[in-house]
């Protein structure tokens, strides 16, 4: 299985729907002269997916090599890019490290 088809079946497992791969974008995404995330999002039209016409998708190693994470992010308002989908992925893992970290036993006030 090529990773475009491996991303294809996750979407499929995710969103219920086929997808075509439309093109692979470099992105870079910086923070005060630091490189956070580098590396290519590929842009998939969704097939009758009524909540978004795309999908943005990548995937990063995890401790266990043979189960990479895989991030998708749809394309509706305001995300219209891959930047920005990864922009959004970043402050989602961001905002869940923060509430990890204030509640690390996992409790809830």
């Amino acid at each position: 299985m090529t990773y475009i088809e491996e991303l294809q079946d996750m979407i499929r497992h995710r969103y219920g729907v086929e997808s075509v791969h439309l093109e692979s974008v470099p992105v870079k995404e910086t923070s005060e002269g630091k490189t956070i995330w580098e590396g290519n999002v590929e842009v998939f039209e969704l097939e009758n997916y009524p909540k978004a016409p795309k999908a943005y998708v990548w995937s990063y190693a995890t401790f266990d090599p043979k189960r990479p994470l895989h991030v998708s992010v749809l394309h509706v308002p305001p995300i219209s890019s891959p930047v920005q989908a990864v922009r959004a992925a970043i402050m989602e893992e961001s905002r869940a490290r923060e509430a990890a970290e204030a509640k690390p036993d996992g409790s809830q006030s």
